[in-house]
């Protein structure tokens, strides 16, 4: 039972803070703007697309989400999302991830890299119901159910056609060939060998230099892959933090409860005790009384010195379970105060 306590305290506050990279819900009033991508069908603005809609875009529409942050920080950012007609997104790459469920993309904040604050999220992204766009971008990072999940796509079609050009012009040449005057000083036969120039361009085995640039670069991708997801540390570290402020509130709960059965059974016996002490204040001969009141009853263990001293044995039961509690709830408290840092640091 304890236990199963402990846990449902401790997923209810990890679950409490998951949502740091998730939209939770779409309440921005302001009009849809549309751009070169999505053209608004009417009135000039965009109207505004319920989310269980995107996955079923009919062909030549789009949906954008767009963020609306205060730039004083006055009010909270808030999402919206927009449909009209597909404009031109040749600029731009499909970018998918799969085996993810296109749902969870709608309301997962997009990042262009790991390592990045969790409001530094893109501010406008597009949807088709197949893949994800955001301008400039060919690779995205999401967080899906607290991991994070690489988009990736092919390059942008426009890219893909400039290539082709590029790859199917053929260099520029001159048609004629300068013929050379032998009385012109300043002109040289092609036939002659220039000692004056050489050739830079002949191959050069420097095998070990490339491996050292590639171990340069993979060190330097390794440290970024270590070291430049900060938020996602801070992010695992409150939620750390937040398991331990649960366990801890969970154990001051339980040694509160055992300080309360102590100073209960220590309130009974101290009644007991007064009522006793009471009754041989009014006998006329009270040390007589006390003597014989602190003497075993035949074979039975009960006296009253015996029952002050389970009076004491409470007291310092109640008093042990007290500072175990107080210790609970205060390493529950720094934890919640580390965990609410961290995740709006």
């Amino acid at each position: 039972m304890k236990r199963s306590l402990l846990m449902v305290l401790c997923l209810s506050v990890v679950s409490a803070f998951a949502g740091v990279y998730d939209i939770e819900e779409f309440s921005a009033k302001d009009a849809g703007t549309p751009d070169d991508y999505i053209v608004a069908e009417f009135g000039g603005t965009l109207k505004v697309a319920p989310a269980d809609e995107v996955e079923t875009l009919q062909e030549g529409r789009l949906v954008v989400r767009q963020k609306f942050e205060d730039p004083f920080g006055e009010s909270e950012t808030s999402y919206q999302l927009y449909q009209g007609g597909k404009g031109d997104l040749s600029s731009m790459t499909a970018l998918t991830a799969e085996g993810v469920d296109y749902s969870k993309l709608i309301s997962a904040k997009l990042y262009e890299r790991r390592g990045m604050s969790a409001d530094k999220d893109v501010e406008k992204v597009y949807f088709d119901g197949k893949a994800v766009y955001a301008p400039g971008l060919t690779t995205a990072i999401v967080f899906i159910d607290g991991s994070p999940v690489t988009l990736k796509g092919d390059a942008p079609a426009a890219e893909e056609e400039e290539e082709t050009v590029a790859a199917a012009t053929p260099a520029a040449s001159s048609s004629e060939e300068e013929e050379c005057d032998e009385y012109d000083p300043d002109c040289e036969d092609e036939d002659e060998e220039d000692y004056t120039s050489y050739n830079t361009s002949a191959p050069v085995d420097n095998t070990s230099a490339d491996d050292r640039d590639y171990a340069a670069s993979d060190a330097a991708n390794d440290v970024g892959d270590r070291f430049g997801i900060a938020d996602e540390v801070r992010f695992w570290a409150a939620v750390a933090l937040s398991a331990v402020a649960g366990a801890g509130i969970v154990m001051g709960v339980l040694n509160h409860s055992k300080a309360g059965e102590a100073q209960d059974a220590y309130d009974e016996l101290s009644e007991i005790n007064d009522k006793v002490l009471s009754v041989c204040a009014a006998d006329a001969n009270p040390d007589k009384c006390r003597a014989v009141m602190s003497e075993k009853a035949g074979n039975s263990d009960w006296s009253l010195a015996n029952m002050q001293k389970r009076m004491d044995e409470n007291k310092a039961t109640h008093d042990s379970y007290a500072t175990a509690r107080n210790i609970w709830f205060g390493v529950a408290a720094g934890a919640i105060a580390g965990a609410v840092v961290l995740f709006v640091w």
